[in-house]
């Protein structure tokens, strides 16, 4: 999962994926991770809006601290899911030709929800930071589906 700074829509989107994939019984199957596509918040804890929003559906984001898209990442995971165009450009940047295929937006598996991107809430108010939510758990559920019927992918 990845945004720019890594302290609201990406670590919402892991921590989202990592409690849908518990419920789902697919937790051992897949490597869940968040970074951003700049350094401007390493070390932080998700930003304090995005943790509170999250714990009142059940998520928590608490023990993640921001990092930064390192290069070993292209060969470490199957997929990296933008949030936004921004982001997946900055991702297309930096990844070896080999790799492309992995990256993709992760509005991409969320059917019906009429938005190609999660938007930066960081600048928003509290209507934002649900909205943010409502998506990437709409995603989450079709990445879901599409990681049970794909073999072979963590």
């Amino acid at each position: 999962m990845v945004c720019m700074g890594n302290i609201c829509r990406s670590p919402t989107a892991e921590g989202v994926l990592r409690a849908r994939l518990a419920s789902a019984g697919l937790a051992d199957r897949v490597r869940v991770d968040s970074a951003g596509t700049l350094a401007y918040h390493v070390g932080d804890p998700p930003d304090e809006r995005s943790q509170a929003h999250a714990a009142r559906r059940g998520y928590d984001l608490s023990t993640q601290r921001a990092r930064a898209v390192q290069d070993d990442d292209f060969d470490r995971f199957d997929l990296l899911l933008a949030m936004d165009w921004d982001n997946l450009a900055l991702l297309q940047e930096r990844c070896p030709p080999a790799a492309r295929r992995k990256l993709k937006r992760l509005m991409e598996f969320g059917r019906g929800t009429g938005s190609e991107v999660v938007p930066d809430p960081y600048y928003g108010g509290a209507a934002g930071f649900d909205h943010v939510l409502d998506l990437v758990e709409a995603a989450c559920d079709g990445l879901i589906e599409y990681l049970a019927r794909t073999p072979g992918r963590e």
